[in-house]
């Protein structure tokens, strides 16, 4: 309805005169109902180049609007705005539209099959994933699937930091276990991971095991003298873990891929010694740095270290112009807002390359800390890491459903609250309940009516004309909007948003309205519109990885 609307207006101010190449018409749907369907300030923003009165303009546009089927009436609010009110067909023709397309309803094709990277988890293999790799799974997630539902052709990836100190840290601490030595003994590493986890990849190790990452398997030797064995196997098994923890929050990815990888196939040489050719690079104190400043950023940052061994956003660098070459004209890197100060540094680092990568690639989407309350305090401590929540901690307390919801339904910049309690209450106060219970409601119609739902989406539809219907209508038109817009501002809590207040309207009209009423006009015409409410309320929880239980 809005192309439609946009083609009329162009149309009309076209032939009043007007120079649309410049402007862009801008529909809006009013918060009340009073102010029609769709406003439009188009004359105000035409008064200026046509040294008009913007309500005389406004006339003008209504004057030379086409015919058209939907419009009931139009008006001039305010300084010059333009109020358009739908009919009555009009606003019914969204049931027809949904059921017609199902699970198409609200895809569009902008991204025009362009490929794209997302990247988001890339938690150290150091350790359980907690609650912020958590949000950034469920975040990332979300943004992927909003993609594809806009024509993007997205690669989903993990990146491992494989590789430095915290990798050390990590075998040090199996070996001491390994050894007998526990966590609270004086010699136990200051710097090592204490989680009890660490004593079941010592004891794995110990014994021989082997785990399977990539379809590759590795077997502990089992030889405690033998350091780099214990990196290795240490590795493995907790990226074996994480990838339990995933796919126990269905997530999965197209690509993995490896910091210590960039350092054996010489990429991370090839692309310092790139930057080093490009002519953006100095030696001081020893070090090797690279002129950020030449990009933007506040001061120049060292490369290579005076002491030997390169500054960890020198791989990044090297890791995304890989990224590049592989043809992903867009990528989008969904990461704590502790990485905030990598943006400037990789962003220049890739500029200094000269590759033609533009500047504001990648994209950056940066979530912030989780606090998870039970019982009215927060909870710090999980037994199997030691020192923080997992993310199998709270999905084994509330759920899949629950968990990738709420963790997903806050901007990713805003700090989020996880309350346990609020997301296993089976009540209208928790929001992914009352989300799934409309569809379940829903369910529970069609199924004592016990027709084909297929043959609702030719019905009559004219006997939807109460008030609760009209704005249940207006709800689902609108859904195709919220998609397009969540896709281009990265935004998947809009989302979330938008599902609440549907079921609302749902809810709202379930309780005002019987449905298996003896008129058959108005019985299948109410079907079809809460059959159609149904397709929409499961394309959105699709969009948040959230499942639409037919029963609860």
């Amino acid at each position: 309805m809005k192309e439609q609307l946009t083609d009329l207006l162009t149309r009309a101010a076209v032939s009043i005169g007007a120079d649309t190449s410049q402007i862009n018409i801008v529909l809006e749907r009013p918060k009340s109902a009073e102010h029609g369907d769709f406003a439009t300030n188009l004359a105000m923003m035409l008064a200026k180049p046509m040294r008009q009165n913007p309500r005389a303009i406004a006339e003008s546009l209504i004057k030379a609007l086409p015919q058209s089927d939907y419009i009931a009436k139009v008006e001039i609010a305010g300084a010059g705005f333009i109020n358009f009110f739908l009919n009555s067909q009009s606003k019914q023709n969204v049931v027809s539209e949904v059921l017609q397309q199902g699970a198409q309803f609200g895809r569009n094709n902008v991204g025009k099959g362009k490929k794209v990277q997302v990247e988001f988890v890339s938690a150290n293999p150091t350790g359980p994933l907690h609650v912020g790799h958590g949000r950034g799974a469920a975040v990332g997630d979300c943004l992927a699937r909003l993609l594809e539902a806009t024509g993007w052709n997205v690669t989903r990836e993990f990146y491992y930091n494989d590789a430095g100190a915290q990798i050390d840290n990590l075998a040090i601490s199996v070996l001491a276990r390994c050894k007998g030595i526990s966590t609270g003994h004086a010699s136990f590493p200051e710097n090592g991971y204490r989680g009890e986890y660490i004593n079941d990849i010592a004891a794995a190790y110990l014994t021989k095991h082997t785990v399977t990452v990539d379809d590759i398997e590795v077997t502990a030797s089992g030889d405690i003298d033998d350091l780099d064995s214990i990196r290795t196997f240490a590795v493995a098994y907790l990226r074996h873990e994480q990838d339990l923890d995933l796919k126990a929050f269905q997530i999965k990815f197209d690509a993995f891929s490896l910091e210590s990888a960039l350092y054996a196939e010489g990429k991370v040489e090839q692309t310092v010694k790139a930057l080093i050719k490009s002519g953006h690079t100095y030696e001081l104190l020893e070090a090797l740095w690279l002129k950020t400043t030449d990009f933007g950023d506040d001061k120049d940052r060292v490369m290579l270290k005076s002491e030997g061994g390169y500054t960890y956003f020198v791989p990044d660098v090297a890791y995304h112009a890989d990224k590049w070459k592989r043809g992903f004209v867009r990528v989008i890197n969904e990461q704590g807002a502790d990485h905030h100060s990598t943006i400037t540094r990789v962003r220049a680092g890739l500029q200094a390359l000269n590759m033609g990568i533009p500047k504001s690639w990648p994209e950056y989407v940066l979530h912030q800390m989780v606090t998870v309350m039970r019982g009215g305090e927060e909870m710090k401590i999980s037994k199997r890491a030691g020192s923080y929540v997992t993310l199998r901690d709270l999905i084994d307390e509330v759920g899949c459903d629950a968990t990738r919801y709420f963790l997903a339904a806050r901007r990713a910049d805003s700090q989020l609250v996880f309350d346990i309690d609020l997301a296993r209450a089976q009540t209208n106060d928790n929001p992914v309940y009352y989300i799934q219970y409309a569809h379940a409601r829903i369910c529970s119609v069609l199924s004592q009516w016990g027709g084909d739902v297929n043959s609702l989406k030719t019905v009559n539809l004219s006997p939807l004309i109460m008030p609760n219907e009209a704005k249940l209508m207006q709800r689902l038109s609108e859904y195709p909007e919220v998609v397009n817009s969540a896709a281009i501002d990265l935004a998947p809590h809009t989302i979330a948003n938008y599902l609440k207040e549907c079921a609302s309207d749902l809810h709202s009209y379930y309780n005002d309205t019987k449905f298996l009423v003896d008129d058959e006009p108005t019985k299948l015409a109410r079907l079809a519109l809460i059959a159609a409410t149904q397709q929409v309320l499961k394309n959105g929880l699709n969009l948040l990885g959230v499942s639409a239980p037919q029963k609860m």
